[in-house]
């Protein structure tokens, strides 16, 4: 099968309502709007919460506590396999070079190194954490993995 060849399931496509058409139609008249008023109107609708003027749930209900969750940073994480690919003139790994390279964002500096992949030869890495996995790896490669 090609992409060409592709058909949608029998019952998939439908017509487009044509609303407006006079009253034999049966979508003339309100055009299948209702009767008068705000939502009658093109544009017209009324915002989620809105109780009518009544005070609206959300207002009623006390409002409680504290998240740290929005002010969590997340680290830029980069994998051992990752590393491997660096050029062969690289021997010192940190985010200044990850960031030239692409492995991250430029202005990123909270790296996480993680132990997918393999490593082959000895690099020194500077990164905000690192997985057990990762250190163990880059350590038996004849590397050392230092926390900045």
């Amino acid at each position: 099968m090609k992409l060409h060849e592709l058909k949608n399931v029998p019952g998939a496509v439908h017509r487009r309502k044509r609303v407006g058409c006079g009253e034999g139609s049966g979508h003339g008249k309100t055009s299948g709007r209702g009767g008068k008023g705000q939502t009658a109107r093109s544009g017209g609708s009324i915002r989620p919460g809105f109780e009518g003027g009544q005070m609206p749930l959300y207002r009623k209900l006390p409002h409680r506590g504290f998240n740290q969750a929005a002010f969590r940073t997340e680290p830029a994480v980069v994998n051992v396999g990752d590393l491997a690919g660096l050029s062969e003139t690289v021997s010192e790994v940190n985010a200044k070079v990850l960031s030239d390279h692409g492995l991250i964002r430029a202005g990123e500096s909270f790296v996480k190194v993680l132990g997918d992949g393999e490593l082959k030869r000895a690099l020194r890495v500077s990164a905000a954490k690192f997985s057990a996995s990762a250190k163990a790896k880059i350590e038996a490669a004849g590397g050392q993995a230092i926390v900045a």
